[in-house]
């Protein structure tokens, strides 16, 4: 048991890691990166959709079958994170959007985040309780994943305002709710399933709250036809991105 703690633990720290891939922004010029931002949005945008649509949907649905169950519990996602950013939006409308207040969709984009790396982690613990081998296998599933998601992510927070050293903190912060995920699973000896069967339609919706109702308008923002067909293409790389992964997985 204590081989599988350590496999666990190690793994989820590795993953969490991942979050400080937008580490290589650190070297790019202010004016250069501002300009790529959008892009960064349009990824994370693609990404989070294609996340909802290729990857958690379609397992929650093997639990629910497309039934009212499952679209009960992915609308519960969507309507929580819509009275979650309300609140965030009630202390911040008045404010400027500035490193002192970032910006909604950032804070909503962590929120999200979390949800999604809190399942990652379950799922590592519950696969490592089954055999080392299923979760070394799921441990490089889920760390293949993370990485087109952690720089649209890393993207997001700092066009909602955070510096970026503060997008890569707050970022890894967001990451190690793996950790936490993981830990539950491991103290408590629960079923994955059993959590899974909610958390994961549920983060499906707010996956796609926060790609439709937060990224996606802010890509509107910016109407130039040359600088929207590249959006488009981004969107569309992390669209192609997450179904390659649903696919090879």
């Amino acid at each position: 048991m204590v081989k599988v703690w350590v496999f666990t633990l190690v793994s989820v720290f590795v993953v969490s890691l991942v979050s400080f891939v937008g580490v290589f922004s650190l070297a790019l010029k202010k004016d250069f990166l501002h300009k790529i931002l959008l892009y960064l949005v349009s990824l994370s945008a693609g990404a989070l959709l294609g996340g909802a649509f290729f990857h958690l949907i379609p397992e929650a649905s093997h639990e629910f079958g497309f039934s009212l169950h499952l679209g009960f519990y992915v609308l519960s996602g969507i309507m929580a994170f819509f009275v979650l950013e309300k609140f965030i939006c009630w202390r911040h409308c008045h404010i400027e959007t500035s490193r002192q207040h970032p910006h909604p969709v950032a804070l909503m984009n962590l929120v999200g985040d979390a949800f999604h790396n809190f399942i990652d982690g379950m799922v590592i613990a519950g696969t490592y309780l089954v055999s080392i081998p299923l979760g070394i296998s799921t441990t490089l599933a889920v760390l293949f994943h993370e990485i087109p998601q952690e720089i649209g992510d890393f993207g997001v927070l700092v066009h909602g305002g955070f510096s970026r050293l503060r997008a890569l903190l707050f970022n890894f912060g967001s990451a190690l709710f793996a950790v936490l995920g993981a830990l539950v699973i491991l103290f408590l000896n629960i079923e994955v399933d059993t959590i899974g069967q909610v958390l994961v339609p549920f983060t499906a919706g707010g996956f796609l709250y926060i790609a439709t109702s937060d990224l996606i308008p802010e890509l509107r923002k910016d109407i130039r036809p040359s600088s929207s067909l590249i959006q488009l293409v981004f969107i569309l790389i992390g669209l192609a991105i997450m179904l390659f992964l649903a696919h090879g997985g």
